[in-house]
């Protein structure tokens, strides 16, 4: 700014010089001013050519460079050990992995699984050697009572002569026996679920009192308000005077 007003000093003497003094100006005032605005174009054109140029920063100017992705690269041809083993340690993490959920899931099912003593209640063997023809016997089998009858000849020719339009749930009396001079059924009735009295009722089988329903020596419902027979359980014979029920 001090170098403009400098030049701008100096052209209005310069101009001073060559005009006459006390005459009317003959200049005209357009062209004065044209020409001291090209006088001040020339001389800011010649200061700023004088000024230096802005010199670009350097590199190391610019602050740190983060060398670690070339550092820390793996050249996987140079170097095919250092993939193959990240591979090794990739499969064997996995590995471990499996084993720890199988092993959970092992776990998780065997304690949804019966217990040792639960299974031992689940079956249960009975010598019935000592049950005379025409008697019965009650066990128990998980915590439920159980009829054991073993049936005369005739018990079982008149079972086995029932029609089975005479019957409410119609079930042949060989279909509820493994051996026909032996009947097992749950002693429960199937009405309301009481124990019903053996060697009792109008058929000489079963005879509830709660609400009068009769059973017949094979445990069918002749009579009553019971809609089933007497439940049969799973059993087996183990020997000749054995019985595995469950």
């Amino acid at each position: 700014m001090n170098a403009l007003r400098l030049a701008s000093r100096l052209s209005s003497r310069a101009s001073s010089q060559f005009l006459p003094r006390g005459g009317a100006t003959a200049i005209n005032s357009t062209g004065f001013r044209a020409t001291n605005a090209a006088f001040q174009q020339s001389a800011t054109a010649n200061i700023s050519t004088s000024l230096p140029a802005p010199k670009a920063p350097a590199l190391h100017e610019l602050g740190s460079v983060d060398h670690g992705f070339t550092d820390d690269r793996i050249d996987r041809i140079a170097e095919p050990e250092r993939r193959a083993f990240t591979y090794l340690l990739l499969s064997g993490v996995r590995f471990a992995y499996a084993s720890t959920a199988r092993v959970l899931v092992v776990k998780f099912v065997s304690s949804m699984s019966a217990s040792a003593d639960v299974l031992a209640l689940a079956s249960a063997e009975f010598d019935v050697g000592g049950v005379g023809v025409g008697k019965t016997i009650t066990v128990k089998w998980r915590g439920k009572p159980v009829f054991i009858r073993h049936r005369t000849p005739e018990e079982i020719s008149t079972e086995a002569s029932v029609s089975l339009d005479n019957l409410r749930d119609e079930e042949a009396d060989e279909e509820r026996t493994l051996q026909p001079e032996w009947l097992i059924v749950l002693g429960i009735c199937t009405h309301l679920g009481c124990v019903p009295i053996s060697g009792a009722g109008d058929y000489n089988g079963w005879f509830c009192p709660c609400h009068g329903s009769h059973y017949d020596v094979s445990g069918r419902i002749r009579k009553g308000p019971a809609p089933l027979n007497l439940e049969v359980p799973p059993y087996k014979f183990t020997g000749d005077a054995k019985i595995l029920i469950g």
